[in-house]
């Protein structure tokens, strides 16, 4: 048997990367899929953002495993509608164990300014608050939360040279910590019903989002059109160990551990994918 053998997991932003990573790896393990991803583009993130042919893909990707899917365009910025689509999943399934709130993205340099810190805002947190707060209503005993940080939720940006500059990357390290809290909080009150739920934080990640113009741009700023060769060796100032970036199946490893029945008392966990990057930039902390 799997390690998720039986279970319903429910994941956003499933089309590619990260998300269609945990769909695969956890049908591998024996699980049935719930999967949403927007599927579109917006106008303040720089990069192409996942397509309906993605998402194709990842039905194909599960179905191959032997497991089943159910997957819709749905944008979780819209919590009408991502509850519609979940209720349709439990609907074919007949239960939900697992949530994985993973859909993101990164308004670095985002134009307008302040449209982009409104739609990384409403993606990423108010896009994870959503689908948690439409899976609750059909989680009971053993049921696990998994949110997707980032190793940008631990970044001092107390002193700033010029505040307001970038307000689309600053909106993604504000969402990320936020949703940090948020999962602590709901981690603490979910335990008396046997609900676990935690945070994973990867650093930077072999995704579209990291390969992208935006990316290269943010860790390679004195180039005026830096590529992905020039880009590399800046990435890897983030980790300790002696790598670039982590890949996606890495951090749906570590989830794939907290969702299963291994981590049954492991709750509010804020568990860091990192490559050593916390070691590298902070001091320990209890």
């Amino acid at each position: 048997m799997g390690r998720v053998e039986g279970k319903v997991a429910f994941i956003t932003g499933a089309a590619r990367g990260q998300g269609r990573s945990h769909a695969v790896r956890l049908a591998e393990e024996g699980a049935d899929i719930i999967a949403v991803d927007l599927c579109q583009n917006m106008s303040t993130i720089g990069y192409p953002l996942a397509t309906p042919e993605d998402l194709e893909e990842t039905v194909r990707l599960v179905e191959k495993t032997g497991r089943r899917i159910v997957a819709t365009q749905t944008d979780v910025r819209d919590a009408v509608a991502l509850k519609a689509a979940l209720d349709a999943g439990v609907a074919e399934f007949g239960k939900l164990d697992i949530v994985i709130a993973q859909a993101g993205v990164a308004g670095m340099k985002g134009q307008p300014d302040i449209q982009a810190w409104i739609d990384v805002i409403n993606t990423n947190l108010v896009g994870t608050i959503n689908a948690i707060q439409a899976a609750l209503p059909h989680l009971g005993e053993g049921a696990s939360i998994i949110a997707t940080g980032s190793t940008a939720a631990m970044i001092d940006t107390g002193k700033m040279d010029n505040p307001g500059a970038d307000l689309g990357g600053m909106a993604y390290v504000h969402s990320k910590r936020a949703l940090s809290y948020y999962i602590f909080d709901i981690a603490r009150h979910l335990a008396p019903r046997g609900i676990r739920a935690n945070a994973v934080h990867p650093t930077n990640c072999n995704t579209d989002m990291l390969q992208s113009e935006p990316m290269y741009r943010s860790f390679r700023p004195d180039l005026e059109n830096p590529t992905r060769a020039d880009a590399e060796p800046a990435f890897h100032v983030q980790q300790a160990m002696k790598t670039p970036w982590i890949e996606p199946v890495d951090i749906s490893n570590a989830i794939l551990y907290l969702v299963s029945d291994e981590a049954r008392f492991v709750t509010g966990m804020q568990m860091r994918v990192d490559g050593g990057g916390y070691l590298k930039w902070y001091d320990h902390k209890l």
